[in-house]
């Protein structure tokens, strides 16, 4: 297999997986849906409580209004609130809610749950060969991550 065969069945298989994921993770869930980026805010919101608006758009790489956008459902639907910054009365600072953290607890406790029993059907050599890839895998994430914050 040449390197662009190779880079591209890795890419297609972390996306076919990661699409997947998000199907069956959707159904089941109670309250409003929320979107893959919204997902992703109360994600980094959950990790760095108190974080500002510009600084989670810096972090998802994403155009501050449309950060504002996620802020604002989210706001609404009862999984955000918006704090003044003490530093800056013009900024705002994101919490989570109560019901965030439950939802957040529910959705890996789920993914946890159905990764867990896809894992356990594969032999014990694809399940090493996965545990063995993990390192690698994590090194490619930090050096997208790496290349997506000089850019």
């Amino acid at each position: 297999m040449g390197p662009e065969t190779f880079t591209e069945e890795l890419t297609d298989a972390l996306a076919r997986i990661q699409r997947l994921l998000r199907r069956r993770l959707r159904g089941g869930l109670s309250g409003p849906r929320l979107r893959g980026a919204e997902v992703e805010l109360l994600r980094l919101v959950e990790a760095r409580p108190g974080i500002r608006i510009s600084d989670a758009a810096r972090a998802l790489h994403l155009a501050g209004n449309s950060v504002s956008t996620l802020v604002n459902h989210l706001v609404r639907d009862g999984y955000l609130v918006r704090e003044t910054d003490p530093a800056d009365r013009r900024a705002a600072r994101l919490l989570l809610t109560d019901a965030a953290r439950r939802r957040l607890a529910d959705w890996k406790r789920r993914r946890a749950e159905l990764v867990g029993r896809h894992v356990a059907r594969l032999d014990e050599a694809d399940r090493e060969a996965l545990r063995a890839a993990l390192p690698a895998l994590r090194k490619l994430a930090a050096t997208l991550h790496e290349e997506a914050e000089e850019s």
